[in-house]
């Protein structure tokens, strides 16, 4: 039974590193960006990222207040 565990763990591990590989040169290939975005752009993603932050924030008060019992 271990030598199945092992042969088996040693195929997972085998696909991670295959996989961690090709991950690794995606991100190289794509590190820089070759768009050109407007300023309306620019600002539209700011904003969306800063709604983001926002709601999760709210979502962890939320959570906060549930746990500790608060209304």
């Amino acid at each position: 039974m271990t030598t199945m565990v092992r042969v088996f763990a040693e195929q997972i591990v085998s696909i991670v590193r295959e996989s961690t590989g090709k991950i690794r040169s995606i991100n190289q290939k794509y590190a820089k960006p070759k768009i050109q975005l407007s300023g309306g752009a620019k600002f539209a993603l700011l904003f969306l990222e800063l709604y983001l932050i926002f709601l999760v924030g709210l979502l962890a008060f939320k959570f906060w207040t549930i746990i500790h019992g608060s209304a």
